[in-house]
């Protein structure tokens, strides 16, 4: 433009703009007077063509020279250059046409890819656009608002940035709000990655009993009527009554057996609900240990236990009708019977099982005054074993027994004859909560038995708990 300036007697000036911080740089007038003609009008000097071809070159690859900013590229450059080549071919003047000049190296449009030669261009930071090429990289419409989001070189609407951003509450979806620091704080749970609010941990926001995962807005999850709560994955393969855990009961025992460690006894399983389950506790006199939200029990002492012996019909999103009976569990031996909840999916009550059954069989077989510890550290590792038998069996190399082959027959299908992706995934979480849990006894005893018997195996492992009380060093 400059050299316009100084051909013409003009200056120029850019004034369009858009997004964020945008420059808008104006030129300085210059003045400088046309060179005189000389009094021959025959032809100009070879110098003078020379000078004009090179103007023309310069005034359409100025822009191309600017530095990186937010500005317009316009067409008026051209009008000028067009304007400059007109007083050339002037009926004074021969026709004379110059090999075109446009600049090469200076960059491609950052929407179509396209390399930009000519007319209108919008610079964003270091990259370019045609016009109709600034758009929003999400959407893809065009970015009509002075302000807007950038991320690398893409140009986004600020709505469609902070939607790709922002995260959203996995329970009342909505952008988790700011706190008054400024930062984004949300809880997320650690197995599922559930992100949500914190004020959800504390507005009673219904909780899965089973996988803890938070309940959604728009879902009901089912209502159990001892008041538990249970999310639909959970409820696919529930267990809700005595008689249907019969065959998970018997399919434990004989995976116990598979690894040389019989029950002798026929020990009772009843499922029942959560007030049964807290009034069987308080009746226990021989200090056995349980969690805070215990959902198994062995029971050591003779005892009057209502059980749940009819899976109860599904009326909206509650599970009503339950029936229920009376039964007085006499004391034949060291363990009166197992008793478990009802309604909870079928790996987590095979894994309860698991764990109840190795109480029995410890006390069966005589071992007394274990620490608290030991005894659930062993516990929870025969819970874990069941459970990876379960959910990793598909990858074992190792042939199978005759136990493993009698579980696997129920194992291999759920309720409904298949087992699903959802239900292992459930077993992988139940796996992971053994093996996380930050209890001493639950926690570290399990981490400290597991690390025995992967060092010396589980018959060498229980034999020096007989002997000692203790873990193998």
């Amino acid at each position: 433009m400059k050299w316009f300036g100084k051909i013409f007697n003009i200056g120029s000036s850019r004034g369009r703009g858009g997004g964020r911080h945008l420059q808008q740089p104006v030129e300085e007038n210059m003045v400088w007077p046309a060179p005189a003609r000389s009094l021959d009008d025959r032809a100009r000097s070879r110098k003078e063509e020379e000078d004009l071809d090179h103007a023309i070159a310069l005034s359409l690859g100025e822009n191309f020279k600017r530095p990186t900013g937010y500005r317009w590229r316009t067409g008026t450059d051209e009008d000028y250059a067009k304007a400059l080549q007109d007083r050339r071919f002037s009926s004074a003047h021969p026709p004379y046409a110059p090999v075109p000049f446009y600049p090469r190296g200076y960059g491609t449009c950052g929407g179509c890819n396209q390399e930009i030669l000519y007319g209108n261009c919008l610079g964003v930071g270091h990259s370019y656009f045609h016009p109709d090429c600034f758009r929003c990289h999400s959407c893809r419409y065009p970015i009509t608002e002075r302000e807007f989001s950038l991320s690398g070189k893409h140009p986004y609407h600020k709505s469609c940035f902070k939607e790709l951003t922002h995260p959203k509450c996995e329970v009342c979806h909505q952008y988790i709000p700011i706190n008054a620091a400024g930062l984004i704080e949300y809880r997320c749970h650690p197995y599922w990655n559930q992100k949500y609010c914190p004020s959800h941990e504390y507005d009673n926001t219904a909780r899965c009993c089973s996988c803890e995962r938070l309940e959604s807005r728009g879902e009901r999850y089912y209502r159990l009527e001892d008041g538990r709560i249970l999310c639909f994955e959970c409820m696919e393969s529930a267990i809700t009554d005595t008689g249907e855990c019969q065959p998970l009961y018997h399919s434990i025992r004989d995976y116990y057996e598979g690894m040389n460690m019989k029950i002798d006894q026929q020990v009772p399983m009843l499922l029942v609900g959560r007030e049964a389950l807290n009034e069987a506790i308080v009746g226990e006199k021989n200090g056995f240990h349980h969690l805070p939200e215990t959902r198994g029990l062995c029971l050591s002492e003779e005892q009057t236990v209502t059980s749940v012996y009819r899976w109860p019909r599904i009326g909206g999103h509650r599970l009503i009708s339950m029936r229920s009976q009376a039964q007085r569990l006499p004391r034949k031996c060291e363990v009166t019977a197992i008793l478990v909840l009802y309604g909870l999916p079928r790996l987590l009550t095979g894994a309860i099982l698991a764990h109840e059954l190795m109480h029995a069989w410890l006390r069966l077989k005589g071992y007394q005054n274990l620490s608290l510890e030991v005894e659930e550290g062993i516990c929870q590792v025969l819970s874990y074993m069941w459970l990876d038998a379960e959910v990793m069996s598909c990858a074992r190399t190792t042939p199978s027994t005759s136990s493993s082959a009698s579980s696997s027959s129920y194992s291999n299908s759920s309720k409904k004859g298949v087992k699903s992706l959802v239900e292992n995934k459930l077993g992988e979480f139940f796996m992971n909560q053994i093996a996380n849990d930050s209890s001493p006894a639950y926690g570290g005893g399990f981490r400290a038995a597991n690390q025995a018997v992967n060092k010396y195996g589980l018959r060498c492992t229980l034999e020096h708990i007989r002997l000692t009380g203790n873990f193998p060093l």
